[in-house]
């Protein structure tokens, strides 16, 4: 026992848990582990994938088309308002112009990753080929009307379209080009897969309220210059009942297997306060409040979603573009295909597994094994310490 005791003062006993090279090792093999953690990553790709691929391509060239025919009518383009020189950034005022406007918001939808973004809310509802769905567009976001219908040809989804012709700043507001102009020149060149049916003058009340007779006169002369039924009722609510007319001669209302609003148009929406605060992209019939007979007129939209007809409300640009991580009013816009939208990197998980299983093991294996020392330390030279 002596020997012993000179030994413990000379080299006192240490279990291996607490030796420096233990501690060392551990170190070091959960450094390893989680190296090879970070650098084994799967990429998973979007089920919808090459269709937002085909539809981003689409309105890339949508939108090439629409700038080339404005640069033959020789139109300056304002590489200020519209730095990616798009052409399609409209004016702060014109006699069109409905409302105000969010620059950022209307470049936003002119990014062609935004036709992929309508993918995916069409993938989610569970859209497919030769579905026919009821589309309400505005002249404010010629961008978004652009990424649906790209998106509608990529997927083999046929729209029935009605538009309101009146625009908010920077949008389709220009007297010579609205959307309707557009929407025909992308027709004529078999770039989407339809063209409105109808179409009013938008505005206040759908009607063009506050709009000057130079504007309303404009708009009207614009819907028969491209031969469209024009929706011009004395009531807005005699408007949208006209839309729900005018839906129903196609298909039957129950059979549309949705409904996409973009925009904030009157008829679309409604005067409700509730209305317009649904939220950006899908839109049930659990997310439609009830209103009063003195709390507004109901839009034609959510009429259709009482239907139980799943709805898409692009509305709120930057909140729907911040769910798939893309740029708000990009410059230059991304780069097609790249982005989470498209391919999202994911931790391998069994390698996660083996990893955590290995470390979790080395650390239980140096408890056990610490154990083990100090209880036959103690059994051999300190047994008055046992309990």
């Amino acid at each position: 026992m002596g020997n012993y005791l000179n030994n413990y003062r000379k080299k006192p006993f240490i279990p291996i848990i607490q030796k420096t090279s233990t501690l060392i090792t551990l170190s070091l093999l959960s450094l390893i582990c989680f190296i090879v953690s970070m650098n084994f990553k799967t990429i998973e790709v979007s089920p919808s994938h090459d269709f937002k691929i085909r539809a981003a391509n689409l309105m890339d060239k949508s939108l090439k088309t629409l700038k080339d025919y404005r640069l033959e009518k020789s139109v300056f383009i304002d590489s200020e308002n519209d730095p990616n020189e798009t052409g399609l950034i409209g004016v702060p005022y014109s006699l069109i112009t409905t409302d105000e406007g969010d620059l950022d918001a209307k470049l936003t939808t002119l990014d062609p990753n935004f036709s992929a973004v309508m993918v995916d809310l069409m993938h989610n509802i569970k859209l497919k080929k030769n579905d026919t769905i009821a589309v309400m567009l505005t002249g404010s976001m010629p961008g978004a009307n652009i990424a649906l219908l790209s998106a509608c040809k990529a997927m083999g989804v046929f729209p029935i379209i009605i538009s309101s012709l009146g625009a908010s700043q920077w949008g389709a507001n220009q007297t010579d080009f609205t959307w309707l102009d557009m929407e025909t020149i992308l027709y004529e060149n078999d770039l989407i897969p339809s063209r409105s049916v109808a179409a009013s003058i938008g505005g206040r009340n759908d009607m063009g309220r506050l709009l000057s007779p130079a504007g309303r006169k404009i708009l009207t002369d614009n819907i028969v210059k491209h031969n469209v039924l024009q929706i011009n009722e004395k009531r807005l609510a005699d408007n949208i009942r006209e839309r729900l007319k005018i839906y129903s001669s196609h298909i039957p209302l129950k059979r549309y297997s949705a409904v996409v609003n973009i925009g904030g148009g009157v008829a679309s929406l409604g005067t409700s306060f509730n209305q317009r605060l649904l939220p950006p992209g899908i839109v049930k019939r659990s997310d439609i409040i009830e209103i009063g007979k003195n709390d507004g007129i109901e839009g034609a939209f959510s009429k259709l979603i009482k239907l139980n007809i799943t709805g898409l409300h692009i509305l709120n640009i930057k909140s729907l573009v911040e769910n798939y991580d893309l740029p708000f009013a990009p410059i230059p816009n991304p780069t097609i295909g790249t982005g989470r939208l498209y391919l999202e990197e994911r931790y391998n998980l069994p390698t996660v597994a083996l990893c955590l299983m290995i470390i979790s093991g080395a650390v239980l294996y140096v408890g056990y094994q610490s154990k083990k020392q100090i209880k036959e330390h103690l059994i051999k030279y300190e047994p008055d310490n046992l309990l």
